[in-house]
Formats: C-alpha cells, sequence, structure tokens
C-alpha cells in the first residue's frame, strides 16, 4: 500500500524568521504548496504532467493565511492538510499549522480545474478520488 502523507514537519531557521527571531510572515506558503505537492504526487499525479496524464490542469487562483501567535526561530511547525471544499470544478484546501498541540496558523488555496481550452472542466476521477480520502476540517 502507497503511503499518502498529509503533513510535512519542519524547523524554522533564521531564514524563515525576521530580524528579531520571529517567523516571517509569507513563510507558510512554499510548506502548504510542498505538504500538497507531496501528497498529490503519491497519488500518480504531478502539476507538470496532469494535463498529458489526466486530461485537465489545476491552478491556484487564490490563497490565504491568517497567522493566531507568533512563531521563532528552531520551533518545529506540522504543516497539515485537509479538504475544505469540494466542488465540480474547484476545490479548497485547507493547511492548519501546529506547534505541538497548538495551532499556530491556518492558510487555504483555491485551485481550478481547467481543460486543454483554458476553460472549466470537471474534477477528474482519479483527483476527486484522492481529494475525498482527506480528512475534512
Amino acid at each position: 500500500m502507497v503511503d499518502h502523507p498529509t503533513s510535512q514537519t519542519f524547523t524554522l531557521a533564521y531564514g524563515d524568521c525576521d530580524a528579531i527571531g520571529i517567523s516571517y510572515f509569507a513563510m507558510n506558503y512554499p510548506w502548504m504548496e510542498r505538504t500538497y505537492s507531496v501528497w498529490l504526487h503519491t497519488y500518480g499525479l504531478d502539476s507538470h504532467t496532469m494535463m498529458e496524464t489526466v486530461g485537465v490542469g489545476t491552478v491556484g487562483f487564490a490563497s490565504e493565511c491568517s497567522y493566531l501567535t507568533s512563531c521563532r526561530v528552531f520551533d518545529e511547525i506540522v504543516c497539515g492538510m485537509e479538504l475544505e471544499h469540494l466542488g465540480t470544478t474547484s476545490y479548497v484546501i485547507g493547511f492548519p499549522f501546529t506547534r505541538g498541540d497548538e495551532r499556530v496558523a491556518y492558510g487555504k488555496i483555491k485551485y481550478a480545474v481547467r481543460g486543454h481550452d483554458g476553460l472549466k472542466a470537471p474534477i477528474p476521477d482519479v483527483l476527486r478520488a484522492a481529494l475525498e480520502s482527506l480528512d475534512r476540517p
């Protein structure tokens, strides 16, 4: 059975933080993308080849991240992943960030599915099945 990890653990380093050692506001975005891409890859789906393999591509068209408390250099953070919304041509992935049992941030990326013509396309069955395997908030 293939493992489908829905989280990534990382330790904040100086490059993730501002001059006084508090995490920089934009540092969560690469972790959201990384967590999503690695999970998607475990299903044999890669953003750069989906058009060829399943006939559609996905594009992130909106994102946000709310910071609930400060994090500091060398804190260990877990970026999780959950399905917030599943439509017919789009979906929203939520990304809870935790330090131990404490939620420190929450991000979202909204994805749209597009066909070869760039127009809306239905979520293909293989992607829908993968998305439906995710926990809901």
